[in-house]
């Protein structure tokens, strides 16, 4: 005889509640992730490399500044304050420049910000000297607004995250005096500040691309054409690319992808190496073949802020072994 059990099947009482936890298991999911992305304590060796070159591009900058201050920032230089005071509708945007009472006190301003960015070079009084540059920055591109370009955008964007974060805990004069900031500990503010610039990288890729595709010249793959024959900014004469016009069509349409899908391809180990090379090749051909060579190597470094921490202290090791045997061939 077969044992035949009957099986009644009822609704679950409990279903909805179950359902519940279901989504509340999906946010808290999303805020684990969000608080893992920004509050996980990280190595600061990336915000000091990253410190260490936008340090020397602020003091080239205000190095230019200082070779023509009147002519930027003067009272009859190439744009009067009250010009700038007419374009300057926010009242948030202030310069120490407008209260600067004649010429010596305009370069004592422009002084302190090279004064500033060597120090933060160097990794000296780092929180102070990021302080100082920042608004010294600040007052420079708010006082000579129609002076501000690309360059001028990335400092501001490296500048803010290294002004937050403990830039001079590695790699500085801080760490080496054991003065404060400079203990190297992993924290969570290395992290937020690494991610503010690697966020605000991948908006500025992600809006610069799709403005390109608003233009027809990209869709045609003529765009990179039309800079090389452009002899105002050109540098270098490519103009041999009219020869090979599948190479110019290769080259934009390229370029267009990788900024485009720059948000989404530089996260994944898979493809971060070869973004971030190709982000190291379009910005060393701009500032070679357009002469804006310093925009394309303050863009380079906020590109550094993905390179993993291992992968710099890989360098570390590489160049102290270097050293080390350097050190045994001359003894």
């Amino acid at each position: 005889m077969s044992d035949t059990r009957i099986v009644t099947v009822r609704p679950r009482p409990d279903a909805p509640a179950e359902q519940g936890r279901g989504e509340a298991s999906w946010i808290g999911g999303w805020a684990h992730a969000w608080n893992t992305f920004w509050f996980t304590p990280a190595d600061p060796l990336p915000l000091a490399v990253v410190r260490i070159a936008t340090g020397l591009i602020l003091a080239w900058s205000s190095f230019v500044w200082l070779a023509d201050v009147d002519a930027f920032f003067g009272t009859t230089g190439w744009m009067p304050p009250e010009h700038v005071w007419r374009m300057n509708d926010q009242p948030w945007q202030w310069s120490g420049y407008f209260a600067a009472a004649d010429a010596n006190g305009i370069r004592v301003i422009a002084g302190l910000t090279l004064i500033a960015a060597i120090l933060l070079t160097l990794g000296l009084a780092t929180p102070l000297a990021a302080a100082v540059a920042l608004v010294g920055f600040l007052s420079a591109a708010n006082r000579a607004p129609l002076n501000t370009f690309g360059l001028d955008d990335t400092l501001g964007m490296l500048l803010i995250p290294l002004a937050i974060g403990p830039a001079g805990a590695r790699l500085s004069l801080d760490r080496l005096l054991g003065a404060g900031g400079g203990d190297g500990k992993w924290s969570v503010a290395a992290n937020v500040a690494l991610r503010l610039i690697q966020v605000h990288l991948c908006v500025v890729y992600f809006f610069s691309g799709c403005g390109k595709m608003l233009g027809a010249s990209w869709w045609e793959g003529t765009a990179l054409w039309g800079a090389a024959a452009n002899v105002q900014y050109r540098t270098l004469d490519l103009t041999g690319l009219a020869r090979h016009p599948l190479v110019t069509n290769a080259l934009t349409l390229g370029t267009l992808f990788w900024e485009v899908s720059y948000p989404a391809l530089v996260w994944p180990r898979l493809t971060r190496r070869l973004w971030i090379a190709m982000a190291v090749a379009v910005h060393l051909g701009i500032g070679l073949a357009m002469g804006m060579m310093e925009f394309g190597l303050a863009m380079i470094t906020a590109n550094l802020a993905f390179v993993p921490a291992g992968s710099w202290h890989a360098v570390l090791r590489f160049l102290a072994t270097r050293g080390t045997a350097a050190k045994t061939v001359r003894a």
